[in-house]
């Protein structure tokens, strides 16, 4: 059994952590808002979220978003910006509430009641590795029927649980060569 990439990019490979290119595949299917904060109409949107109901309030308070309701609805109206402290509170609320909200979807969407969902694994890019260095690896995809443990870390942005839970539930079952997978370009979800 392979062991863990302890140089990883020494020779010249290059790519990202599987489970840091899973967590934006997840990002993605979650629908962020797309317009940056610094934009007024980002800002308001960010903050409608946040604010629509009383449970969204309480998550977001909860999530780290503590100003008063006064300051809330000020920013709402346009009579005062918030600090760029606060539009980094205001981002990472938004996206702990927004993951916490579309968790169940996600996880009923990539479960597919136990059919499970295809990920598609693209090998990491060795073109600046010299020729007697650089390996044979090929795309690769696996039915993944398991997402439970995945999802649960990616909605607490915990990213050393995402990493175990990738390579425990996910890489794992590429078989004896999975360490050739734990650094990738990119992971495609069939979902």
């Amino acid at each position: 059994m392979p062991e863990r990439n302890i140089e990883f990019g020494k020779y010249g490979a290059r790519g990202i952590k599987g489970h840091e290119a899973a967590a934006r595949q997840l990002d993605a299917l979650a629908g962020f808002v797309v317009t940056p904060i610094t934009a007024r109409r980002g800002l308001l949107a960010r903050l409608h979220y946040l604010t629509r109901t009383d449970h969204a309030r309480a998550a977001a308070r909860e999530a780290g978003l503590t100003v008063t309701d006064r300051t809330l609805r000020a920013w709402l109206e346009g009579g005062r910006s918030p600090s760029a402290r606060n539009l980094a509170r205001i981002e990472t609320a938004y996206r702990t509430v927004r993951r916490h909200n579309v968790a169940r979807y996600l996880l009923a969407r990539l479960n597919r009641e136990g059919r499970g969902t295809r990920v598609e694994f693209h090998p990491l890019n060795q073109s600046q590795v010299d020729r007697p260095r650089q390996r044979p690896i090929g795309y690769r995809t696996v039915n993944v029927r398991h997402w439970d443990r995945v999802v649960e870390a990616w909605v607490t942005d915990d990213l050393e649980a995402l990493d175990q839970a990738w390579v425990s539930d996910v890489v794992v079952d590429l078989g004896s060569e999975w360490g050739q997978y734990e650094y990738v370009t990119n992971i495609g979800f069939a979902a």
